[in-house]
């Protein structure tokens, strides 16, 4: 990830912070060719440095983006009931 480029996914950030409840979509529809994993590692990292800072609803908030965008892109596997159930089963025994 080139310098350039990590600075874009920090403005990019910086607008989903910064834009009203509700229009996050716009905000990375108006800049698709930013999101990738780099921008999720990218989120990740800063939702981590709000997480040590006290930012709490920073971080989740991210986190919670980042995610969403993960499952669009395929790289968060959506885990069905049946999955879940049996993760729960599995940590029980």
């Amino acid at each position: 990830m080139t310098e350039e480029r990590q600075a874009l996914y920090f403005n990019l950030i910086e607008q989903l912070l910064a834009c009203p409840n509700g229009q996050e979509p716009d905000v990375l529809e108006a800049q698709p060719e930013l999101i990738d994993a780099g921008l999720i590692q990218t989120m990740l990292q800063v939702a981590s440095a709000f997480a040590h800072q006290g930012n709490q609803d920073g971080a989740q908030f991210l986190i919670f983006i980042a995610r969403e965008l993960a499952k669009q892109l395929g790289l968060y596997p959506e885990l069905s009931d049946v999955e879940v159930s049996n993760v729960e089963v599995s940590n029980k025994e």
